[in-house]
């Protein structure tokens, strides 16, 4: 049997999979400086509006929340040129908006976001997408765009957990802050503080108000990788990286939706990164066919399966596909099938798996072993001694 582990993870190698995907230090800071502009263009633009056209008796700041991939650390290169890195930035206003004339404010908040970053687009040679009902996109590369959902919180409610924020010692700059470029002197608020907050929603393009909770996905992904470590979160980029390539349309199975496959009763795999990526395989096959509830998500109400009946059906024999060959390939009996095995990964995921025998390895008794739970075991038994 072979170990297809170093194809994937392999101590920093710049070959590895794990590493291949990896958003590059220019793109992570390329994303980071459109964020700030536009978190540093919308501040000025809101304080205005919230008095002119919002109709509030005094200027108020908004604040910004990053959201999504980039906070659950599942942000990977794209697969083909029709596909981006998407980074959702949430902005916030502490405001009753939503009670008096809902309609007409929910539409003009909107209004006012679109019309600042249209203006913003502009200056930077950047695009606006005004297609989306629930969030203004601003493309900032061929590459990479920024949604800016727009949230309403109750002011009471908004202020009041902020201030027990602040009294607590909770407004911190978090190893996630820094990674993020966050900075609470201007106006995004950490971890913590978003953790307390509740009530909150979310303004659509059509001028309706829908209460979310933005926070919920993450809070759930975050406590599953705390109880599984590590190996979750790559096996999810792993699997990303999967359906990016299997789905240049971008048409394929939603993240969200194999997150919760993948993590359902995922089984870590110590140093096996491939045995983890097959039990993956088989959750996502077993699972994709069906709606995907998640009891910790929106109290289990939401189906995170977006496919239709036939959709469904690819997604799940490619799944099977995979499943088939991450098994067929670690069990092959020698290492000169090791270019039979690099082949096969390369099917599944493309050339971004390196063409390079080194990394496959011989899986010995030995292993197999060390991978195997302790068992009970009855004692020998023996019969009475006599001497004499």
């Amino acid at each position: 049997m072979l170990k297809l582990h170093k194809l994937f993870l392999n101590a920093g190698h710049a070959l590895s999979f794990d590493e291949v995907i990896e958003p590059t230090k220019t793109q992570w800071q390329t994303l980071v400086d459109a964020k700030n502009d536009i978190r540093d263009h919308l501040r000025a633009s809101l304080r205005a509006a919230s008095t002119q056209l919002l109709g509030m008796d005094r200027q108020i700041g908004p604040r910004f929340r990053s959201q999504g991939s980039c906070v659950y650390r599942t942000l990977i290169q794209p697969a083909h040129p029709a596909q981006e890195m998407d980074w959702d930035f949430g902005v916030y206003l502490p405001v009753e908006i939503m009670d008096a004339r809902p309609k007409t404010a929910a539409k003009t908040y909107f209004d006012i976001v679109e019309a600042a970053l249209d203006e913003l687009c502009k200056k930077r040679g950047w695009s606006l997408d005004r297609s989306k009902k629930s969030c203004v996109r601003v493309k900032i590369a061929p590459w990479a765009h920024i949604d800016v959902p727009l949230y309403a919180v109750p002011a009471s409610e908004f202020h009041t957990i902020q201030e027990r924020a602040r009294a607590s010692g909770q407004l911190y700059a978090t190893r996630d802050s820094v990674r993020l470029g966050e900075s609470v002197d201007f106006a995004e608020m950490p971890e913590p503080f978003w953790q307390m907050i509740e009530g909150v929603h979310l303004a659509t393009r059509n001028g309706e108000w829908l209460k979310t909770d933005p926070e919920e996905v993450a809070r759930w992904y975050n406590d599953r990788v705390e109880q599984h470590g590590e190996q979750l979160r790559r096996v999810c980029r792993y699997v990303k990286g999967w359906r990016d390539y299997y789905w240049p349309n971008c048409d394929g199975p939603s993240s969200v939706s194999l997150m919760i496959l993948v993590a359902r009763n995922f089984v870590p795999r110590l140093r096996r990164d491939d045995l983890a990526l097959e039990d993956a395989a088989r959750a996502i096959y077993e699972g994709i066919g069906h709606d995907i509830f998640e009891p910790g998500i929106d109290g289990g109400g939401t189906d995170f399966n977006r496919l239709d009946a036939t959709q469904r059906k690819v997604a799940k024999a490619r799944a099977k596909d995979l499943l088939d060959q991450v098994w067929n390939s670690r069990h092959y009996a020698s290492l000169n099938l090791a270019p039979d095995a690099i082949r096969n990964m390369r099917g599944e995921f493309g050339s971004r798996i390196a063409n390079d025998t080194s990394f496959i390895e011989v899986d010995d008794s030995a292993d197999q072993v060390r991978r195997s739970s302790a068992a009970a075991v009855a004692p020998p038994l023996v019969g009475s001694n006599q001497s004499g």
